[in-house]
């Protein structure tokens, strides 16, 4: 399985592949090759600023001869007209990453700009906003990243390092209690260390989650507030719960005071605007 690292080179060799294809021939044309310059990362919206570290790893394999100089850190809150990091070295370098560059800063920010506003919306609970898998392809672990910078918590990152028995699962397996059964044989007949979450869709589902045992977190499908307040109760604090499906800043709030650790959105990730900023030389 490839790191965390492997991924994004993976996915920055596809962006410039993508972008650069026979060569950038806008600046191989007006630039002359040995031109030297400078240029600056413009904030040009209120948010959270996130990717720095990512645009570093951009300049550097473009040109490892640029050098960055960074004043705003990733996690900062940031407003218009502030300047995040500057870049200094081959005129024809700083051209040729500018976007790629920018598209990955304005989507992280983005997300933790979003991020922010969800986890700010339960300030004194002890709720915490959750990611989910609905990512941009390839991008994920930039995006989870981001939800970190943005004060959220990383659910599980893809299909491998959790089990997660969602309704069709339990519907294919004949039920909840032997979706569990064979969840928990699986880890222990192939030595997995993994945690099992359930997804449930009525108090009754709850019972015979508690029942039968072998899971270290409920997930309420779709509930009202009023019907997580009593599926919380139900659990009583025996293991972790989270809410899912329907949930929006609007409501947000009524969920996390009715009691649930989690609560998990999608559109942290989904449905996020890029954060505006330009590069631009000075």
């Amino acid at each position: 399985m490839k790191t965390k690292d492997e991924l994004i080179e993976d996915l920055l060799d596809l962006a410039f592949a993508e972008d650069l294809g026979d060569g950038d021939h806008t600046t191989l044309s007006t630039i002359p090759a040995d031109a030297m310059g400078r240029s600056r990362l413009i904030i040009k919206e209120d948010g959270i600023l996130a990717g720095v570290e990512v645009a570093e790893k951009v300049l550097n394999k473009v040109d490892p001869s640029i050098k960055m100089t960074v004043m705003i850190k990733d996690g900062a809150e940031v407003k218009k007209g502030d300047i995040a990091f500057t870049a200094e070295g081959p005129v024809r370098s700083l051209l040729i990453a500018e976007r790629t560059m920018l598209n990955i800063m304005q989507r992280m920010s983005g997300v933790a700009t979003m991020t922010r506003r969800y986890q700010d919306e339960l300030k004194g609970l002890h709720t915490r906003v959750l990611d989910t898998r609905k990512t941009t392809p390839g991008m994920r672990m930039l995006e989870k990243d981001a939800v970190r910078i943005g004060g959220g918590t990383n659910h599980r990152i893809g299909l491998f390092d959790m089990i997660l028995i969602k309704d069709n699962h339990i519907d294919f397996a004949g039920g909840i209690e032997k979706a569990i059964q064979r969840a928990d044989d699986y880890c222990a007949r192939n030595g997995k260390d993994l945690k099992i979450e359930v997804e449930v869709r009525s108090l009754d589902d709850i019972r015979r989650v508690l029942a039968h045992g072998g899971v270290d977190r409920i997930m309420f499908d779709n509930f009202t507030p009023e019907l997580t307040k009593e599926a919380v109760a139900l659990v009583d604090g025996k293991i972790e719960t989270e809410s899912s499906g329907g949930i929006t800043l609007e409501n947000l709030r009524a969920y996390g005071e009715a009691g649930v650790d989690f609560i998990s959105v999608g559109a942290l990730t989904h449905s996020v605007k890029g954060l505006d900023m330009s590069f631009k030389a000075f």
